[in-house]
């Protein structure tokens, strides 16, 4: 069994594998003031109510795009997993080519989405990701990372919404029957859901103008990808796992 872990901004998401099969997946809120001992005291707990022993576990893989946390969180391993983990940076073989003017900029997570989906996928495809930021990413079928967009997440905008006008209430984001609102609450949900919908389908068709090329496959991942995406004329596919399964994938091509 492998350990996959991924550090992002709002969420670490980890996942255990035997082989090609995900036996389960867990959240925990990104903080970077936890110590070692409490994130291993979580990791121990999830193991504990899925019945995994920690013996099972032969390697960890880790992406991050939280550089404050990664000192408790290798130290959590090492200490109650007994392993050296492997992380997701410069070195380590992924087979993508990526094409930025400085690649070292493109954070682990998207090399770890690319990765997956052109194993999964194939072909031409755009990566769209609803993570603390909304990641739009273009990939080659010669697994050419092009580049892509970044822009404010859904939970950003909404938090932001609430912060910065005074008479604006803090609200679910939940996708509201109709477009036009009867409620500030309903008008708000509207603005968010419709409005991230509108710039996901904006976005792909001008990538896909860009790209000019056959056959693209659009994929969304992430935790809201299924609210946002589920109304999108664009988008092909969800796959919430595909983080998990691009650091499994890792693993077996730098370890074969």
């Amino acid at each position: 069994m492998i350990l996959v872990i991924d550090v992002g901004n709002t969420n670490i998401t980890l996942g255990v594998y035997n082989n090609k099969e995900l036996l389960g997946h867990w959240r925990m809120a990104t903080n970077v003031t936890k110590t070692s001992d409490e994130i291993g005291m979580f990791i121990l707990s999830v193991f504990y109510s899925a019945e995994i022993k920690v013996s099972q576990i032969k390697a960890v893989v880790i992406c991050s795009v939280v550089p404050p946390i990664m000192h408790s969180l290798i130290n959590t391993i090492k200490k109650y997993i007994k392993l050296e983990p492997m992380l997701v940076e410069p070195g380590v073989k992924t087979g993508i080519n990526i094409k930025y003017e400085n690649p070292r900029e493109v954070g682990a997570d998207r090399i770890v989405n690319a990765v997956a989906a052109c194993e999964l996928y194939g072909g031409n495809i755009i990566i769209v990701d609803f993570g603390t930021a909304t990641t739009f990413c273009a990939i080659k079928e010669n697994r050419d990372y092009l580049g892509g967009v970044i822009a404010p997440g859904i939970k950003i905008s909404a938090d932001a919404l609430f912060q910065k006008a005074s008479k604006l209430p803090r609200i679910e984001l939940v996708k509201p029957q109709n477009v036009i609102g009867k409620t500030t609450v309903t008008s708000m949900q509207s603005g968010m859901v419709y409005g991230y919908v509108g710039q996901i389908d904006f976005i792909v068709k001008k990538m896909k103008l860009e790209m000019n090329l056959p056959d693209i496959k659009v994929i969304a991942t992430g935790g809201l990808a299924s609210l946002v995406a589920s109304e999108s004329e664009t988008v092909d596919e969800i796959n919430r796992m595909l983080t998990m399964e691009g650091l499994r994938i890792i693993y077996d091509m730098n370890t074969r």
